[in-house]
């Protein structure tokens, strides 16, 4: 029998971790099984002219890959009537009877997979005993009863990427499973369903994570909550510490309201700039909306363990448009409080009513309707209309444009700290997409709208002007086109060149003149106005170096 563990993962960086455990448990004991991995982007066609000459061909589903999926299962189908489609994972495990009626669907198993899958194995083709296993058979759905908590403990001495070419590893994003369930209920997230939280054997963590850290570059921990216990946490940071590359990189999904102080602690004694980044779900700062979803958050505490490790760690925050009792003015007031903390990347998602959460299921009591389709993203509610949905997406576009692109990272700052950034953030959206396309534009639209945006609502505000130009300047690793901020004239440029005994057989400049201290800005985002010149310094290879050159004039601060 030759089957066939896959997946269609969106990108070819990602890594799937569940049909590699899958195989390395059962590939002793079932010669004919094999494992390959594809992207949603890749042609269907080749995907299924792959697969059709198996036995069994097993899908690791997910809301990104679904659609994708299904098509590939129905083109395999007509290929090879004969071959069996088996769909496993997350976004079959709830809510299947319309997917295995499907004529492309012959089996799914539900929840954890490495007991179903390996009695489906060994009982096949007789597998109607199969637990987990959901199947239709004279016209009706059978579902069997649940298969027994799968015991951890089978996972001591197992590498999952033993069958992987050491050399694919450094540019994928390999995944580490240190625990499963989550200690926390939000009513919106799959993970809150499985509150027992089950551990890895420790000293194959450590191997394993060794081993990744020897042939991979980023690494990411796949616990909803890594530092729910303080001691595990610093262990496993000290571990990384003693063992890592240089080019290494960790990520680590966090609560950032229950860090111990001593992890803060041993991050600051210890943990070198830019070795972890943190991934902080924050959702939204309103605490009735947070009550409703069964979420629990202190967003000071919050707040202040992120600026306490900002200098150390690079932070990725969240929120969720389109809670219960979050409306536009509660999203506002979040995104705003969340922007100021100034994250290198701030995600605005979309409630999605994924299948088997509580959120789903009482949707009716708030009035919300939302997309029938993967992935079952919110279309209004009885808090927030379908207009003003559309506008927090094109606010969301503009973020993602300006801020988490980090093209307008100096400007956006300065709106934030004078401004309303929610209102900045929607006019100039609604701009650009009367200008361009938010996903297919140049980077000369990207400041010529901005610029635009700036001149026609903010006109008396020259230091914004000036910061549009300045990150426009940083952003080439050659002399970009002189824009929005002239330079000073030639005579003067010579003299200051010669002045600071600048190499200009080695490098370009742009000398702009400007009215604040961008030293000063840059170390305390507080502006102290001073005529001075700014200097863009371009290598050729790397973004531009600036050279502040300042004059003796100083007229406030």
């Amino acid at each position: 029998m030759r089957v066939l563990l896959t997946t269609l993962n969106a990108k070819y960086i990602h890594i799937n971790l569940a049909i590699r455990l899958l195989y390395e448990l059962n590939k002793k004991d079932h010669e004919g099984l094999e494992w390959k991995e594809f992207t949603i982007k890749e042609p269907k066609d080749g995907v299924a002219d792959f697969c059709k000459d198996f036995d069994v061909v097993a899908f690791s589903c997910y809301i990104w890959n679904i659609t994708q999926t299904l098509a590939v299962a129905r083109l395999i189908k007509t290929l090879n009537p004969n071959t069996k489609i088996l769909l496993g994972g997350p976004e079959v495990s709830y809510e299947y009877n319309d997917l295995i009626t499907l004529p492309e669907v012959d089996y799914i198993i539900t929840g954890e997979g490495e007991t179903p899958f390996k009695a489906f194995l060994d009982a096949f083709p007789n597998v109607e005993n199969v637990p987990n296993l959901v199947f239709e058979k004279e016209g009706k759905v059978k579902e069997n009863l649940p298969a027994p908590m799968f015991d951890l403990i089978h996972y001591t001495n197992f590498n999952p990427y033993i069958n992987d070419k050491p050399e694919d590893l450094y540019n994928k994003v390999c995944y580490v499973e240190t625990s499963r369930g989550c200690p926390y209920k939000c009513e919106f997230c799959l993970a809150s369903l499985d509150n027992k939280v089950r551990t890895l054997p420790i000293a194959d963590i450590k191997a394993n994570l060794l081993y990744l850290m020897q042939h991979g570059r980023v690494i990411k921990f796949l616990d909803r909550t890594f530092n729910v216990k303080k001691d595990f946490t610093i262990d496993m940071f000290d571990f990384i510490l003693a063992n890592h590359r240089p080019e290494n990189v960790f990520q680590f999904e966090i609560t950032a309201d229950i860090v111990h102080p001593d992890i803060v602690a041993f991050i600051q004694e210890k943990v070198p700039k830019g070795l972890f980044r943190f991934e902080i779900g924050i959702q939204t700062v309103n605490q009735q909306a947070n009550l409703q979803v069964s979420r629990k958050q202190n967003f000071d505490k919050t707040s202040a363990v992120i600026k306490k490790l900002d200098n150390k760690i690079e932070m990725h925050l969240d929120l969720i448009v389109g809670l219960p009792l979050d409306y536009w003015n509660d999203i506002k007031y979040s995104i705003e409080e969340v922007f100021k903390l100034f994250p290198p990347e701030l995600q605005l998602g979309f409630l999605k009513f994924l299948k088997g959460t509580p959120m789903r299921h009482k949707y009716k009591e708030h009035d919300y309707e939302f997309d029938s389709l993967p992935p079952y993203q919110i279309i209004k509610s009885k808090y927030l209309t379908e207009d003003e949905l559309t506008k927090i997406t094109i606010l969301e576009e503009a973020l993602e444009i300006y801020w988490n692109k980090k093209r307008a990272s100096h400007t956006l700052k300065y709106v934030a700290l004078n401004y309303s950034i929610f209102d900045f953030l929607l006019g100039l959206g609604t701009l650009f997409i009367s200008k361009s396309n938010f996903h297919k534009h140049s980077l000369t639209d990207i400041y010529q709208i901005i610029d635009e945006y700036v001149k026609t609502n903010f006109a008396n505000d020259t230091i914004l002007q000036e910061l549009i130009a300045i990150d426009y300047y940083l952003q080439p690793n050659i002399k970009p086109k002189t824009q929005f901020l002239e330079e000073i004239d030639r005579s003067e440029k010579t003299a200051i060149i010669n002045q600071l005994k600048l190499n200009h057989h080695k490098y370009r400049f742009i000398m702009v003149p400007i009215s604040f201290d961008f030293d000063v800005w840059q170390q305390t985002e507080k502006i102290a106005f001073l005529n001075t010149t700014i200097i863009f310094q371009y290598n050729g290879v790397t973004k531009a170096e600036v050279i502040t050159m300042e004059s003796s004039n100083q007229l406030a601060v």
